[in-house]
């Protein structure tokens, strides 16, 4: 008889045990199934309000992601600049955006891409860390070996991360330049149409009036605004490409990789700083502004 009492309380404890250990395996299983969510903001900055041309995107694509947008108008444009003044006004803004709890960054201007992105991931290791580059390979692939403008600021152009990017697609196609002063200036002050821009973009594009490019880049976020008034200065024969929409996306992928997407169900929420606060009602206006 203690022999069966042993053996039938032995057989209860391993029963206890393939119990205890089902549990458990349900419960890893359950964990590996549950989305960890990450409601942060994303902080988006510009030199000004050029960047809300990214914003747009990025809230297209990821209406439930919370955003904190910082333009610096006080110190637009960014593009006539020297790069040592860029970069040092690029870490101020990002290391103000960390402050405020962002999960990731986008650099939404072309010059502050150029002159710190590097600099800004090496600094936040922890955090992705999103540029934006003139969307010259969608331009290139419009049209094979066509003739492509690139517009954008003297700083883009000059530098070398520019440079390599040209490069890449110089057997291409045939690869024109043409920095832009002014057109940020437009943009900030809130023309976006009109006489006086057209004039301005007149004696531009002057150059190209008569003989259109098969596609313009716009080099810098502020153009997007002024999609319409390049089209139509050029007579609408070429194509127009802006890299606001694969910043968006890319800073999706990023978001994905990293664990960091916000709840689907999250209603999302964006909030407008500017270094000059009279500039945040022309940010709202350009931000309901549709996409092109």
């Amino acid at each position: 008889r203690s022999t069966r009492k042993e053996s039938s309380a032995a057989s209860d404890v391993y029963k206890r045990q393939d119990i205890l250990y089902l549990c458990l395996y349900f419960i890893e299983r359950q964990r590996h199934c549950i989305m960890i969510y990450d409601n942060r903001p994303i902080g988006v900055f510009d030199s000004g309000v050029g960047g809300i041309s990214v914003l747009r995107e990025l809230t297209s694509i990821m209406p439930n992601e919370n955003y904190i947008y910082f333009g610096d108008s006080l110190n637009a444009p960014y593009g006539t600049r020297p790069l040592d003044e860029v970069r040092e006004l690029t870490f101020h803004t990002a290391g103000h955006l960390i402050g405020m709890g962002c999960k990731c960054l986008v650099i939404a201007c072309n010059t502050a891409t150029t002159a710190a992105v590097r600099a800004l991931r090496a600094r936040y290791e922890g955090v992705p860390v999103i540029g934006i580059e003139p969307a010259l390979k969608p331009a290139v692939l419009h049209k094979p070996h066509g003739r492509v403008l690139v517009l954008a600021t003297a700083v883009t152009l000059h530098e070398e991360k520019f440079h390599r990017l040209m490069a890449r697609y110089e057997n291409d196609a045939d690869i024109f330049t043409l920095a832009c002063p002014g057109i940020v200036e437009f943009v900030e002050r809130g023309i976006i149409e009109g006489e006086e821009l057209i004039e301005y973009l007149k004696q531009l594009l002057r150059n190209y009036i008569d003989n259109p490019p098969d596609a313009v880049v716009l080099g810098c976020t502020h153009y997007p605004f002024v999609r319409k008034a390049i089209d139509s200065v050029l007579g609408g024969h070429a194509e127009i490409f802006d890299g606001g929409n694969g910043t968006a996306r890319e800073t999706g992928h990023q978001l994905k990789l990293h664990d960091l997407c916000a709840s689907p169900d999250s209603l999302g929420n964006v909030t407008i700083l500017n270094s000059k606060p009279e500039m945040i009602p022309i940010s709202e206006w350009l931000l309901k502004l549709p996409i092109e």
